[in-house]
């Protein structure tokens, strides 16, 4: 891989890590959203991370002979299937006629480590960037 196919791999790897911390992020500001527009609680948000493959007819050799993808993209945001979490607060606005509230199925820790590690992924992409960066600067350097 070229030094310019490493930058438009680490940033589209940015643009994705980016994407998932803000979910992780809107998750935990939502862990505690017992009512939306669309009724009920808050649902959990997953980003669904794809490769970027080179695509046509013209592409074809190419990919044949460096099977590596060109990058990553967030393919879709789905919501999570996990039932809401029932609490009995029968004193809450938004409790049913028997007490109790339907909370969304969010476990802090479980988002906190998410956004840790699309954290720790962006870090090491700016990194992977900054060293694309530097050794095209010592080729251009070489050459003059």
């Amino acid at each position: 891989m070229n030094l310019f196919g490493m930058l438009d791999l680490s940033g589209s790897a940015l643009t994705a890590e980016r994407q998932r911390a803000e979910i992780a992020t809107a998750n935990m500001a939502n862990a505690e959203t017992t009512k939306t527009e669309e009724g009920g609680p808050y649902v959990r948000q997953l980003a669904l991370f794809r490769a970027i493959r080179n695509r046509g007819f013209g592409n074809a050799l190419h990919d044949a002979m460096a099977p590596y993808s060109r990058g990553v993209r967030v393919a879709a945001i789905v919501s999570d299937n996990t039932t809401p979490v029932r609490r009995y607060e029968p004193g809450h606005p938004d409790a049913d006629s028997q007490g109790y509230v339907s909370f969304p199925a969010i476990n802090p820790v479980e988002e906190m480590t998410d956004l840790m590690s699309a954290v720790r992924a962006y870090q090491m992409n700016i990194a992977a960037v900054q060293s694309s960066k530097n050794m095209i600067q010592q080729s251009l350097d070489i050459l003059r």
